[in-house]
């Protein structure tokens, strides 16, 4: 007899919906599993066989055939337990096949029947969703997960007997009731806050530059003067997360196995900051079987990558596509996997090995040949990718003991929400929501400057040195901190304040250059800029 019910598997961190049909044949008691069964998926007829038994029912002494369909696309994970154990329960005339194909079935077994969590669930239930099926069987852990998803009834299933019961109709299953709304009425409170950190005014607003249009930063200064202290606190002042963007993250984190126990939806933006020992695989994703990286998880949140020459170049190296594409490919030769990896960069570093060339306190004892070896780790392309360049100098003594509170991280957030409004609406119709997610098609739109700003940026060009990649760059820069202002147009101050966060930029006469290139537009207003 043959049997057909429904299933999902998750295919980078979306979820597709497969077929599983089973055949019961008379011959010698055998269980073959076709359709590219990865080990774990072969290994379910132990767990099927023991858990049917265990629940008091027959289990058939015949010739079993399952086949997974689509036949062409590998299958691995645990989840095709539940959905295995019923269709052979279908095939065997305990349950009506008709009633089964109602519905996405997914869990895995334990030995005694029970169904356990697994990952991936809300993948396969915006999938079923879609595909118009009346509901969704997921284990009861996995439940609020998968009811996030509107219109789509959520059955937990606690064991193989609930299933079957519901299924013959002899047991009601109540769905699971989630409020998406209420999930985000759940995030937690930083206790890192700007009004700890004294002193560091130019980092401090280069950073809520970077939080109002998600531009990359990178901060070089000595040890201790900050760095890791200022980037902790930039998760305080980036944006809530809209709903599409929760759905989004928690997608991730479900396939990853990431997901926060007890917590439905993933609703504050994630803060990943991996050991500079990472491996190519763990930032960026892969594997045989390939699972989301650093960069994945870190998706419509910050990726914070300290003593960041540390890292093997090669390593770093991998960042640009993700830093370009705001995607990751992974391909093997079996398949072309893509995880969304839109993240704000956060960078810091020293500027040699002893992390003093630049402390006018302390001497450098690195050779040239040292510092040289040091910064070229992180490469100029790489470097060019990062919007935003700052200096962080060690904090002097009247910052420190001064001990007024600086300004508080909701201060600069309110700040930060406001100018993240203004580029919502402005993209409204567009396929990004940030400035800098802009191409150069976007850039002549709305970052048109006038005849002064113009020239401003042409001795810059000349001067500096810029690329083309840096010239775009602080225009976007420049469009981000009139959006700050509130202002429509980009007037010279917006771009000469954008010009001053391409320090990296700059030959080894620094600030001197930049003020030769801009001082015939306000020699006071750029000394004021570039303290």
């Amino acid at each position: 007899m043959l049997s057909r019910v429904y299933t999902g598997a998750v295919i980078g961190v979306d979820g597709l919906i497969m077929e599983v049909e089973v055949d019961i044949a008379i011959g010698l008691p055998a269980f073959t599993t076709v359709g590219l069964p990865e080990a774990s998926v072969r290994e379910s007829r132990e767990r099927v066989k023991a858990a049917i038994l265990n629940c008091g029912y027959e289990f058939p002494d015949d010739r079993i055939t399952v086949n997974l369909a689509p036949a062409h696309i590998r299958k691995a994970g645990t989840g095709f337990d539940l959905p295995i154990a019923l269709g052979i329960l279908a095939a065997s005339g305990v349950l009506p096949g008709s009633d089964a194909a109602r519905y996405v079935i997914l869990g895995e077994l334990a030995l005694d029947g029970r169904v356990k969590p697994f990952f991936g669930t809300l993948s396969m239930a915006l999938a079923a969703k879609a595909a118009g099926f009346e509901g969704i069987l997921v284990p009861a852990e996995n439940a609020p997960e998968a009811a996030v998803v509107d219109n789509l009834s959520v059955y937990p299933v606690h064991t193989v007997s609930d299933a079957v019961s519901f299924l013959r109709n002899e047991k009601d299953l109540l769905p699971e009731d989630c409020s998406a709304a209420a999930a985000f009425t759940e995030e937690d409170a930083s206790d890192a806050d700007f009004s700890e950190v004294s002193g560091q005014m130019h980092a401090k607003r280069a950073m809520e530059i970077a939080a109002a249009g998600k531009h990359n930063l990178l901060m070089t200064g000595p040890p201790g003067s900050g760095k890791t202290m200022l980037a902790r606190r930039f998760p305080g002042i980036i944006p809530p997360m809209r709903f599409d963007e929760a759905m989004e993250t928690t997608k991730v984190y479900s396939v990853a196995g990431m997901l926060p126990e007890n917590r439905a939806l993933v609703t504050r933006r994630p803060f990943r900051a991996p050991h500079h020992t990472i491996s190519h695989a763990g930032l960026v994703g892969g594997g045989s079987n390939p699972r989301p990286g650093e960069v994945s998880l870190a998706h419509n949140g910050v990726l914070f990558l300290d003593e960041l020459p540390e890292f093997k170049k090669s390593v770093l190296e991998v960042l640009r596509q993700p830093l370009e594409d705001r995607a990751v490919t992974i391909s093997r030769a079996s398949m072309s996997i893509t995880y969304p990896a839109a993240f704000t960069l956060i960078a810091a570093m020293n500027p040699c090995p002893c992390g003093y060339l630049s402390d006018p306190k302390r001497e450098c004892l690195c050779s040239p040949t040292q510092i040289q070896k040091y910064t070229s780790r992180v490469s100029g392309p790489l470097v060019d990718r990062i919007d935003l360049h700052v200096e962080v100098p060690n904090v002097e003594y009247g910052d420190i003991a001064d001990g007024k509170p600086a300004e508080a991280s909701a201060a600069i957030r309110e700040r930060v929400v406001k100018a993240a409004r203004i580029q919502e609406k402005r993209f409204s119709r567009l396929a990004i929501s940030s400035n800098a997610g802009m191409g150069s098609r976007h850039i002549r739109k709305y970052c048109a400057v006038g005849d002064d700003s113009a020239q401003i940026l042409r001795r810059a060009m000349e001067q500096l040195g810029f690329s083309a990649r840096a010239y775009h760059r602080v225009l976007k820069i420049a469009r981000t901190i009139a959006d700050l202002a509130g202002e429509t147009a980009i007037g010279p101050d917006h771009v000469l304040e954008a010009i001053q966060y391409r320090s990296l930029d700059r030959n080894a006469s620094g600030v001197d250059r930049v003020y030769e290139a801009v001082a015939p537009y306000g020699a006071e207003r750029v000394c004021q800029l570039l303290k």
